[in-house]
C-alpha cells in the first residue's frame, strides 16, 4: 500500500481526510520537520518508502539534479486548497497512477491535468534523446 509524506505547505487536516479514506499518511511538522530542506524531506520520503506530496517545485528538480529514483512525488500547483481538496486529489492520483507511483514517478498536477515523468528524471532524458538520434530523427 502506499503511503504519502506530506510538506509542510499543505494542511495538516489533510492526513485526518486520507486516514478516513484508508490512506496512509503523516505530515512533516508531526514529524518534527516543519524546517527541514527539501532534501532531508526527501530523505524522509525514501526512508519511509512514502511519496512526498507538495506545493513546492524544487523538489522535481532536486530529483532530476541528483538522478534519484525514489521517492516519488507528486507537485500540486493548486492553490488555496483545504485539507478536503487535496485529500481528494492525492485519492484521484493514486486511483490513476499508483504504479507509476510505485515504481518511481515525479507528478504534477493543475486544475486541469495531470503530468507524470518516471524516475529518474535524467535517465529518462538521456534515454528519449537517445532514442530519438538512434530515428534519425
Amino acid at each position: 500500500m502506499i503511503k504519502f509524506l506530506l510538506d509542510q505547505g499543505l494542511p495538516r487536516s489533510t492526513v485526518q481526510r486520507l486516514q478516513e479514506m484508508g490512506i496512509e499518511s503523516r505530515h512533516v511538522g508531526s514529524l518534527g520537520l516543519a524546517t527541514a530542506s527539501d532534501e532531508m524531506i526527501l530523505g524522509e520520503g525514501r526512508n519511509r518508502d512514502a511519496v512526498v506530496v507538495t506545493l513546492d517545485s524544487d523538489f522535481h528538480a532536486r530529483l532530476a539534479l541528483s538522478n534519484a529514483s525514489a521517492p516519488s512525488v507528486i507537485r500540486i500547483r493548486i492553490q488555496g486548497l483545504k485539507g478536503d481538496g487535496v485529500a481528494r486529489i492525492i485519492q484521484q492520483v493514486m486511483a490513476g497512477v499508483e504504479s507509476d507511483l510505485i515504481a518511481g514517478a515525479a507528478v504534477t498536477v493543475t486544475d486541469r491535468r495531470l503530468a507524470l515523468k518516471r524516475l529518474p528524471l535524467l535517465g529518462n532524458d538521456a534515454l528519449e534523446a537517445s532514442n530519438d538520434g538512434a530515428n534519425g530523427s
